[in-house]
């Protein structure tokens, strides 16, 4: 028998995002504490704070103290989905990786994050939306990583 490699239960803890702007990024609602988490590869533990200003995003944890943009973070489920606006942010932020290979897709750990949260989804239902939204910025994903969030929606559902 098979097990998912993290549980399905909701874990509640307090947030460590905090809003330091009284003009909010649109963008702001994207902003995550598990995104965080795979962009710096830290545990959630080992982050003091994440400042949201309003056109960056201020990140303090153990080792790491970095501005981030908020273009840098992938879309979630349960907020407003991304305007075609939106979508172009992304890519404008992503046609300054230095590596041409990166130049027109999101960074690698969007395929980890997004497989991430297809496991923690309490449901069907909450798995269809995670569905829908990876297929609305399929745009994206290179084949391979598209294929492989394919696979794990198959093999969750299943």
């Amino acid at each position: 028998m098979l097990s998912s490699p993290t549980p399905k239960a909701i874990v509640i803890r307090e947030s460590k995002i905090v809003h330091k702007s009284l003009t909010i990024n649109p963008l702001a609602r994207f902003v995550t504490e598990e995104a965080v988490c795979l962009m710096f590869n830290l545990k959630p533990e080992s982050i003091y704070v994440v400042e949201c200003w309003r056109y960056m995003v201020y990140v303090h944890a153990k080792g790491v103290s970095k501005f981030v943009s908020y273009a840098d973070f992938p879309p979630i489920v349960g907020v407003c989905p991304p305007t075609q606006a939106e979508r172009a942010k992304w890519r404008r932020r992503w046609r300054k990786q230095l590596n041409p290979e990166y130049r027109k897709q999101a960074p690698k750990w969007w395929t980890k994050f997004f497989a991430e949260e297809f496991w923690q989804a309490p449901g069907e239902p909450a798995l269809q939306n995670w569905r829908d939204l990876v297929e609305s910025i399929k745009f994206a994903f290179n084949e391979e990583s598209l294929q492989t969030l394919r696979r794990e929606l198959l093999y969750i559902s299943a």
